[in-house]
């Protein structure tokens, strides 16, 4: 009975966690409607008798695989510093709006009003030792000390860094305030009355970034750009020893532990490090396993625990002894950490992140135990491509990995094609579907069996920088390769032998790179503003550059009988060659206010599609080059890439707005809903072979693939449904009132009405809608 009680304790805290913050909690309706159904949902299978009696409840069916956060407090602008309150009982935030907020630690609940005064986002917060005061630093280049309880600010701003403040801290007497700041300086100040004690603290070459005092008051640590991390003796402000040199990177992070032996840092170089604070050597290896900068870094309470933050979007714990990674990573958010914190007593970890505007609490013991080694990308998806047939999807990422889909359920064929040590630029079937070839930042380009996921050969090794678009010949014989160190490359795609030479001749990173419909040439744009034809058997150069005004070349493409070439290019022009002599056939073609992103051919050769950061799509005549119609509008932010549907009927844009558009390429007007489901920029959009499905790849770390509506009278059922608000409610277009709000944490993996599948490492939740009940039926969702 004991054990029933606590487990339903620690549900209800639970659902104050998850609701008491939220506009829903003075909806007794919504009680019932939003709060049961996905509380039942976060606590698995516990209390099925209870949940009997609610049985016109919503319905939600849920494939995830990351841990949840214990709590999520929605604050409305990006996070960057997050602490708890000496007792527990509360959290600071400091946010791009530039307030500080508290908050319950509990509930969720803010306490009082924003605390106000800054003229600039606040980087830093701390709180006294005995809770009573809170002190801020801002980019207003200012410190703010507050009354915690009330929120009055207490005195004047603390004045005389020249730049930025980015980080703040208390002495554990609390008499004194450390700061660091991007003046490059690191300065103490006297917390009653708000003078400058002693001369600024020089000696750092870059940014201060992170600063942090000893346990007995009389060290200061900090952590700069300039790579290093310093300690100073906090009464005369002299260095303590040398610098404490070996991160590759900035030093984004610094923290005592408990005992003040041993000092950790966190850096842009991925890694987090432990020093011995006396001596000012590193104590064991870095402790890696982080794919992006690490940005916070903190000692449990006890000393025998580090929790990072980093831009891979993870939370990691680390034995601080060992340096060994305790458990799995805690997953759920969906940008960047920037702020990282254990409660007092060591159970709980707080986190902030910096674009989706939430605090996240999470349990510290249950969250090291649980789940096994998540499978899926760990960082951006920046290249996906259907197979010939339709039947299978491959993506290449930012953290190192391509990857094979089954495209009818959605589910990942195979492990992971892991071998590349970078991020994954460019990957491209073989017409037959057997092979797929990828380009990484690690300077290789790789080769795999599209059925068994292994890698076929060695990797081709050849190029001196990254490989940033890779392609196969229409035979599947050879692949051509492009990179930042300025060259092309061919290579024997049975073999893995470089063909011939490089193709030398840009001189500047090679953006783009396609073979011709023959196969017997390949044309390349780059940064240094040209399109040069290739001869793709003896790998000399056809004729002269094609050159526009120098600006850099983002996309090139060649019609379907090869005998034109399209290019689009930071100019903001879109560009026809003729493919046998080089020469640019009528004028430019000119309409967009900013970069042209993405180009392409219709099928049959009559229209050019391009898109451009200016948010439009736009249709052009490829003979008269004039263009047709008005521009495709709807796009709230830059278009990211554009292509024409097999039969050039539609066209199927994808934006940093988070949405993919269906655009009828004769009228030009949009098919249908925007197909929403995204959380970030979509990266890359293509149509399936027999145009009936759309993939779509996101900075969300997403693959989706779509439905392809045919026609602009698609059914209002289909893709008109419901919709989701950016607040969380969903509403139906003939009812005046929105029916039911989705918690923050369900809200990315959300299946939409137009979604088909998604496909992630975190799963999906999906809605049954069969026996909902609403309005004024609300009452007869549960029964006594």
């Amino acid at each position: 009975m004991a054990e029933t009680s606590l487990k339903l304790l620690k549900n209800v805290m639970n659902l104050l966690g998850n609701f008491a913050g939220s506009k829903v909690k003075d909806m007794t309706p919504h009680l019932y409607l939003s709060v049961v159904p996905f509380w039942k949902k976060m606590n698995g299978g516990e209390f099925n008798q209870e949940w009997k009696r609610f049985p016109k409840v919503l319905q939600i069916h849920q494939k995830v695989t990351h841990l949840a956060a214990a709590l999520a407090v929605e604050v409305g602008s990006r996070i960057n510093s997050t602490v708890f309150s000496p007792d527990g009982t509360r959290i600071v935030s400091g946010s791009d709006d530039n307030t500080v907020r508290i908050w319950d630690s509990t509930t969720g609940i803010q306490v009082g009003e924003p605390l106000r005064g800054h003229h600039n986002d606040v980087n830093s917060v701390a709180c006294s030792p005995d809770g009573t005061r809170i002190v801020s630093g801002s980019y207003d280049k200012t410190l703010i000390i507050w009354d915690a309880t009330t929120g009055i600010q207490v005195g004047e701003s603390l004045q005389g860094h020249d730049y930025g403040v980015a980080s703040v801290a208390f002495s554990p007497d609390g008499t004194r305030i450390v700061s660091g700041s991007d003046d490059n300086t690191v300065r103490i100040w006297d917390s009653t009355t708000g003078i400058q004690v002693g001369e600024p603290l020089r000696g750092h070459h870059n940014d201060v970034n992170s600063v942090a005092c000893s346990p007995d008051g009389t060290r200061i640590v900090s952590g700069s750009y300039d790579k290093t991390v310093r300690i100073w003796d906090a009464i005369t402000g002299i260095q303590v020893g040398e610098s404490l040199q070996g991160h590759d990177s900035g030093v984004t992070s610094v923290a005592f532990s408990p005992d003040g032996t041993r000092i950790v840092s966190g850096s842009d170089d991925n890694t987090v490090r432990i020093w011995d604070s006396t001596t000012g050597i590193q104590v064991g290896e870095p402790l890696r396993g982080h794919h992006n900068d690490v940005n916070s870094v903190a000692f449990s309470p006890d000393g025998t625990r580090i929790v990072s933050g980093s831009y891979d979007k993870t939370l990691r714990i680390w034995d601080a002894t060992t340096g060994i990674q305790v458990g799995e990573s805690l997953r759920g958010h969906v940008n960047p950490v920037n702020s990282v914190a254990f409660s007092p007593d060591g159970t709980r970890i707080v986190s902030g992140e910096s674009d989706d505007e939430t605090v996240k609490i999470w349990d510290a013991t249950t969250g090291i135990q649980v789940g096994e080694s998540l499978q899926g990308h760990d960082q951006w998806v920046t290249s996906v491509a259907l197979s010939r047939d339709g039947t299978r999807i491959v993506s290449g990422s930012r953290d190192g990995t391509v990857r094979i889909w089954d495209a009818t359920p959605g589910i990942q064929v195979g492990e992971s094609l892991q071998g590349h040590d970078r991020g994954v630029s460019s990957v491209a079937f073989l017409q037959d579907g057997t092979r797929i070839v990828s380009g990484s930042g690690d300077r290789t380009v790789r080769i795999w069996d599209a059925t068994t996921g292994i890698q076929v050969g060695e990797s081709l090794w050849g190029h001196d920088d990254s490989v940033r678009s890779v392609a196969f010949s229409p035979d599947g014989t050879r692949i051509v390769s492009g990179s930042d160190d300025g060259t092309v490359r061919i290579w024997d795609a049975t073999t893995g032998i470089q063909v011939g030479d490089s193709l030398q001749g840009h001189d500047d990173y090679v953006e783009s790179v396609a073979f011709s419909p023959d196969g017997t040439r390949i044309v390349t744009g780059s940064g240094d503003g040209t399109v040069r034809i290739w001869d793709a058997t003896t790998g000399s150069q056809v004729g002269k550059s094609l050159r526009g005004d120098e600006s850099g070349v983002n996309s090139v493409a060649f019609s379907h009988d090869g005998t034109r070439i399209v290019s689009g290019s930071e100019d903001n022009t879109v560009k026809i060659w003729d493919a046998t002599t080089g020469i640019q056939v009528g004028d430019s073609l000119q309409g967009h206010d900013e970069w042209v992103t993405s180009v392409a051919f219709s099928p049959d050769g009559t229209r050019i599609v391009s898109g451009s950061e200016d948010n439009t799509v736009k249709i052009w005549d490829a003979t008269t080059s004039i263009q047709v119609g008005d521009s495709l509008q709807g796009h709230d932010e830059l278009v990211t890439s554009v292509a024409f549907s097999p039969d050039g009927t539609r066209i199927v844009s994808g934006s940093g707005d988070g949405t993919v558009r269906i655009w009828d390429a004769t009228t030009g007007i949009q098919i249908g809903e925007s197909l929403w489901g995204h959380d970030h920029y979509v990266t890359s959009v293509a149509f399936s072979p027999d145009g009936t499905q759309i993939v779509s790849g996101s900075d969300d770390k997403t693959v989706r693939i779509w439905d392809a509506p045919t026609s602009s009278f698609t059914s209002p059922v289909i893709h008109c449904h419901w919709a989701l608000d950016t607040n969380g409610w969903i509403s139906f277009p003939n009812i005046p009132f929105p029916v039911l709000w989705i918690p923050p944490s369900f809200r990315q993996l959300l299946w939409t009405p137009q979604t088909t599948f998604i496909i992630s490492k975190h799963g999906h939740t999906q809605l049954s809608l069969d026996d909902y009940v609403f309005g004024t039926s609300w009452a007869d969702s549960f029964s006594v």
